[in-house]
């Protein structure tokens, strides 16, 4: 037992690790664009254009890469092409927001992005700053399939939680407000580490990788449902 103890604590440490590097990917300075060749954002951590956020898909809207940021964008967003001074001055496919920095071109009315909604947080700018973020699966009413994703509860909007399909998605598909919400706890039957938010008849049920991000995740999300906003005393605010 000892030892199975320590192998799933060596896990965990590894997942958080790997998490903590999924939603931190390092961004260029402003005034480095063009400059400093960027990090690429990995195609497997987004499923939407980290631009004009519309999900991407196999034929009609495939990733690029924007040379100057590094940010996965669509063909659309990345359809302006810039001169890059770490390779040499050539121009390189550029997204909106590079092009209209390093050419200081204006972009016409009819191709600029829409305003930010209610869902578009950028995922790895609030996970950065959240009481609690990690990977979870939300089942369906069934209880046998679901949808697994990145979930997060903002510092700044501690009583909502976003859903994420990846870890740098640019827009969640979904959010639940947490407020007045019941947490309940749920056998851990064939391995699986359940739990559910209810209100009267509406019911979540999630399933987290291990019992003791379970745990976290209830304690959390019932101090949200209760209108407590703070971290808990001795607990760094995104662990």
């Amino acid at each position: 037992q000892d030892a199975i103890d320590k192998k799933e604590k060596r896990s965990e440490t590894f997942k958080a690790a790997l998490y903590g590097l999924e939603t931190r990917t390092p961004a260029l300075k402003t005034e480095e664009l063009g400059r400093r060749a960027p990090q690429w954002v990995r195609d497997n951590l987004v499923t939407m254009c980290m631009r004009c956020k519309e999900p991407f898909n196999a034929i009609t809207r495939r990733r690029h890469h924007c040379r100057a940021c590094g940010y996965v964008v669509c063909a659309r967003c990345s359809d302006y092409k810039a001169e890059l001074q770490y390779d040499g001055n050539r121009l390189n496919r550029v997204c909106q927001e590079c092009y209209v920095f390093l050419t200081g071109h204006v972009v016409p009315e009819d191709r600029e992005g829409k305003h930010k909604g209610i869902l578009e947080k950028e995922a790895a700018e609030v996970s950065g700053k959240s009481l609690l973020c990690s990977s979870l699966q939300l089942l369906d009413k069934n209880g046998k399939g679901g949808t697994r994703g990145w979930f997060v509860i903002p510092q700044d909007d501690p009583l909502v939680l976003y859903i994420y399909a990846a870890p740098q998605d640019v827009r969640a598909h979904t959010s639940i407000p947490l407020l007045g919400y019941q947490v309940r706890d749920l056998p851990q039957g064939d391995s699986r580490h359940l739990f559910q938010l209810v209100q009267s008849r509406q019911v979540y049920t999630f399933m987290a990788d291990s019992e003791e991000l379970k745990q976290h995740w209830m304690r959390t999300m019932a101090r949200s449902a209760a209108g407590i906003t703070h971290p808990e005393e001795g607990e760094d605010a995104d662990s």
